[in-house]
């Protein structure tokens, strides 16, 4: 006995479906930037004003580091519902990202302030800053310099990231992309759209980074 299946083929209605998978896409990539990067900025800054913070703080961001990404939303998405407060898969989204970002941010952060040179900060504070005006005024701006290329880098990770969220149910743009795949078998139209929505992201940030870089280093 043979079985036949039917496919439906794409529709315009489809395409809402499609973008409205986009805009959850970005609207996970930019709360879990802005809470990553504020939360990666505190961390690393702790990590390097203090030796003994940075080694309580340690275990917490090699594990974060360690363990993929795809198996921390499926244990985010456990643990609240152990406890008997479960999230919505956005809140998950948003909770796992973050604390990522903030790891990778923190590890930006502590490379950026190191890589001030000892000699910069001590004529600072020479000429009568406090600490919190070195770093304002100092090490801040130069570590800056250092670590927004490579923030922009983590930046683009994340937003591509955001499609490993659909393990906890949340319909993103590769999720919407797949749910219409099942529907229709159209793959190959499908992937690419894909592709070039994540290219349309992703480009733009990145050119624009490349000016602003410029521009930081006053070219």
């Amino acid at each position: 006995m043979q079985f036949q299946f039917a496919y439906a083929g794409l529709q315009w209605g489809d395409m809402s479906f499609v973008l409205i998978g986009l805009s959850r896409t970005l609207l996970l990539a930019a709360i879990a930037t802005t809470f990553g990067t504020l939360l990666g900025v505190l961390l690393g800054w702790a990590r390097e004003a203090n030796g003994a913070v940075s080694v309580l703080l340690a275990p917490y961001v090699d594990i974060t580091r360690s363990i993929p990404l795809l198996i921390q939303f499926i244990l985010v998405n456990s643990a609240f519902s152990v406890l008997g407060v479960p999230l919505d898969p956005l809140q998950v989204g948003v909770l796992t990202l973050s604390l990522y970002m903030g790891v990778l941010t923190s590890e930006l952060v502590r490379s950026g302030l190191r890589s001030v040179r000892p000699e910069l900060t001590r004529a600072a504070r020479s000429l009568g800053m406090t600490y919190w005006q070195e770093l304002r005024h100092v090490s801040l701006p130069l570590a800056l310099r250092t670590v927004f290329p490579s923030w922009i880098g983590t930046v683009l990770g994340l937003t591509k990231d955001t499609a490993l969220v659909s393990v906890v149910g949340y319909v993103e743009l590769l999720r919407a992309a797949q749910i219409l795949i099942t529907r229709t078998n159209d793959a190959l139209l499908l992937l690419t759209g894909v592709g070039i929505a994540y290219f349309l992201i992703c480009y733009p940030v990145s050119r624009y980074s490349r000016a602003l870089e410029r521009r930081l280093d006053g070219v």
